[in-house]
């Protein structure tokens, strides 16, 4: 099969029928085997009932999932994942603000040009200032920390090879982190395509400025797992000796100009009585509770069932 269309939606009633026929217009033009994949993340309103008509319309080019309650966007994605067949994998919103007719040009990209990931970058947007002005400063937090140069990480607009979306696991909100957990899975070929951005036709939007901060979060979550899940004490055993240290040096300056002070008849306070004596005794706490932390994350993390899987792409055997 050529292609799969991942379209995770949440009470997006009005825009379906709307989308799976201009899906299926851009794809028998350019005569690809597809399926489309929906998988509705709980909705409240008609969407199901919307989507059972829509499979007895287009039968086996229409596939779809449906959650018992709203799990998020990175769930519905991880679902689509597992299930797509399809050569090239690509994932667009339901809100009819991604457009189909960059379909083609996507599918190209990643089956004669070669690239493992392309990532749409909306590069004019339709979104009132309070979204594209948080949006600009988080796309460049996360250009800069995770050294992957796209304009747009949360666009929804993405195409993968399909080896790459079988070898990721998309969970919790890391749906903006996709090209991390791609590169981190050892798919370095990601590229970037400007794609249209339309305006909202239908419905509200699903997020709001919480998504910033929870994604500054994400961020930091996913650049720790992925630098240091199978070696934690590289982290923590830095941080805790560099803190124990510094404690160290501290408390041993005290003492050794307490003592040269009195050898010189200087009669100075108790080192007790200096806010440095506590200072140097909290960095020291700090660093053996760090140093312990790292100790004990080791041994969970060499006791756990994946400590030794690997991907492998080819074998000559």
């Amino acid at each position: 099969m050529d292609l799969t269309v991942v379209v995770p939606l949440y009470n997006e009633e009005e825009s379906l029928p709307e989308l799976m026929a201009w899906i299926a217009k851009v794809v028998k033009e350019e005569a690809y085997t597809y399926e489309v994949i929906m998988v509705d993340d709980g909705s409240s309103d008609t969407s199901w009932s919307v989507i059972q008509d829509l499979k007895k319309q287009y039968s086996t080019n229409l596939r779809a999932f449906r959650f018992r309650r709203n799990y998020g966007k990175s769930a519905a994605l991880h679902t689509g994942f597992q299930n797509a067949r399809g050569k090239v994998v690509i994932t667009m919103d339901a809100d009819m603000q991604d457009s189909p007719d960059e379909i083609p040009e996507l599918w190209r990209l990643i089956e004669k040009d070669g690239y493992d990931m392309i990532s749409g970058w909306k590069k004019k947007r339709y979104d009132p200032i309070s979204k594209t002005i948080p949006s600009k400063f988080y796309n460049w937090v996360a250009r800069k920390v995770t050294g992957i140069r796209l304009h747009d990480f949360n666009c929804g607009l993405k195409a993968y090879r399909n080896k790459v979306v079988k070898s990721i696991e998309v969970y919790g909100e890391m749906h903006r982190y996709i090209p991390v957990l791609a590169k981190q899975a050892g798919f370095k070929k990601i590229g970037e395509k400007v794609v249209q951005h339309r305006k909202r036709k239908y419905g509200t939007t699903k997020f709001g400025l919480e998504r910033f901060i929870n994604g500054f979060l994400d961020l930091m979550s996913i650049m720790f797992i992925t630098r240091f899940a199978k070696r934690p004490m590289h982290l923590f055993g830095v941080l805790g000796s560099l803190m124990f240290l510094i404690g160290f040096g501290l408390s041993l300056y005290l003492g050794i100009h307490k003592i040269v002070s009195i050898s010189n008849g200087v009669v100075l306070e108790r080192v007790t009585e200096s806010p440095y004596f506590y200072i140097a005794l909290t960095s020291m706490i700090i660093g053996v509770l760090l140093f312990l932390a790292g100790f004990l994350a080791e041994l969970i993390s060499r006791t756990s069932s994946d400590r030794n899987v690997y991907q492998i792409d080819d074998i000559i055997d």
